[in-house]
């Protein structure tokens, strides 16, 4: 099976070798090597950041429509190839292939349709002052930096190439060692959709490469998504150059069911909150509050409906449950088990599984002070725990220092509204979960992150205003 790309990295509009440590990548479901990259110097990260600040400039000064014609053609061909770039995601990622073709480089392609589409849309304010008056330009912030994360590779380098680029700034990304191709293919698309060179560039590599990034004197603007640590070292380093920052990072958010629920959309909710994508999503709301009168058939229910799970061949059509990434994340997964059975939890399904696989494991009758409860495990581990009323589940959810994501399930549509704003979280969701739609912000509080990713919202992270005061009169001097 192989995967090998023309080249490891891609620079002012080419195909380019990296010439620092190999960089292999791995099929999760067999282990095999589908493809050898190699990580870029530190010389070839500073040439990336070059032709990034070189062709700024002219990219900025393009109209904006003009850019939005691009990124519309890119996410034209996107669509048109979202069988075969599917097929790579599955082969970079190890999930399932009914899942790629839905969720992965659709979500990307939508996102550069949208803000394609925001183009147009770009502008200043006027504010009156009597004779005088003063006006405001939203310009672009420079050379922007994106570091992604391994379990969206492909859709989280459009959602944030697509505000980036759009409001003028270039970029240099890096996607993460662990599935670098995708982000290539998102750059050869760009040439091809009419993108001049250098606007984007990637470069692969792991810690030391995405350090030389953030670093570099031409980086204007960050965007990381990746875990609380690595968030905190790279605003660290963001910071001595006093440069913008997103960053999207991780969760335990809470899921709170109470006993109107509809009992088969909250098992279906906490299964996608849960289990989609071998767990390994941030936003997974992995601590279920389950109200007691709605506790036991909640949990009968979500028994027999993890039973139809269909573990295997990540190619295979009817493989809806894939491996987990790598065996190291698969030994942190199983050790985070073991410490909640270790701990007193009760095991209603699942387990430590064999070699690639975990299948979906679900805890019953723990405590917030458990590891399972406190802890994010980015896999297939639900955690539930139980509650008596409002005010217990709104505190219990919010004693956490994460902040990503929440959710609601009643149908007293006024406890609803009132659950969310008393949760201290950037996204939530009231009967349903984990949709993330472009049109819609999204993005965490706390120590899941800062600033916003998707929408109208996302602009103001990629962008600077410039005010400009006109004076229409003489001028008054006290000398």
């Amino acid at each position: 099976m192989n995967a090998q790309p023309t080249a490891s990295l891609f620079i002012n509009g080419k195909h380019v070798e990296g010439q620092g440590k190999e960089l292999p990548v791995h099929y999760a479901y067999t282990g095999e090597t589908i493809a050898t990259l190699h990580e870029a110097t530190t010389d070839q990260v500073a040439e990336a950041c070059r032709a990034a600040k070189e062709a700024q400039p002219a990219w900025a000064a393009m109209a904006p429509v003009e850019r939005g014609r691009i990124l519309g053609r890119a996410a034209a061909i996107i669509m048109e190839r979202n069988d075969e770039l599917a097929r790579l995601e599955t082969l970079d990622t190890g999930k399932p292939i009914q899942e790629t073709e839905v969720a992965d480089w659709p979500s990307g392609a939508a996102a550069l349709e949208y803000f394609a589409g925001l183009a147009a849309t770009l502008t200043g304010q006027y504010i009156p002052l009597g004779a005088d008056w003063a006006y405001t330009r939203r310009e672009a912030l420079g050379v922007c930096a994106g570091i992604g994360a391994w379990n969206y590779p492909s859709q989280i380098a459009c959602w944030k190439a697509a505000p980036a680029l759009i409001m003028g700034n270039t970029m240099v990304f890096k996607p993460s060692e662990e599935t670098p191709l995708g982000a290539l293919k998102l750059a050869e698309i760009f040439i091809e959709a009419g993108m001049p060179a250098g606007v984007f560039n990637v470069v692969q590599g792991r810690g030391e490469v995405g350090a030389a990034l953030v670093t570099d004197p031409n980086v204007e603007k960050v965007s990381l998504t990746g875990s609380v640590p690595t968030g905190r070292k790279v605003y660290t380093a963001a910071a001595e150059g006093m440069r913008h920052v997103t960053m999207e990072l991780g969760g335990k958010s809470p899921l709170i069911v109470f006993d109107d629920a509809n009992l088969e959309d909250a098992v279906s909710a906490a299964i996608l909150a849960n289990f989609y994508s071998s767990g390994q999503i941030c936003s997974n709301g992995t601590r279920v509050f389950l109200q007691e009168g709605i506790k036991g058939p909640f949990l009968e229910r979500l028994a027999e409906r993890v039973k139809a799970i269909k573990m295997g061949d990540p190619l295979d059509p009817d493989t809806n449950h894939g491996p987990i990434i790598n065996p190291t994340q698969a030994a942190k997964i199983r050790e985070a088990i073991a410490s909640g059975q270790a701990a007193g939890a009760r095991l209603v399904c699942g387990g430590p599984g064999e070699g690639a696989f975990i299948p979906p494991t679900v805890f019953a009758d723990a405590t917030d002070d458990m590891t399972i409860a406190t802890d994010e495990i980015f896999g297939p581990v639900m955690t539930t725990l139980s509650f008596f009323d409002e005010e217990e589940a709104v505190r219990r959810a919010n004693g956490t220092g994460f902040g990503l994501a929440a959710g609601v399930f009643t149908q007293d549509l006024t406890r609803a509204h009132r659950v969310v704003a008393g949760l201290e979280a950037g996204t939530c969701w009231i009967n349903t979960y984990n949709l993330t739609p472009v049109e819609m912000p999204f993005g965490g509080v706390k120590n899941s992150g800062l600033g916003r990713e998707n929408s109208a919202a996302a602009i103001e992270h990629y962008s600077q205003l410039k005010s400009v005061y006109v004076g229409m009169g003489g001028v008054d001097a006290p000398y």
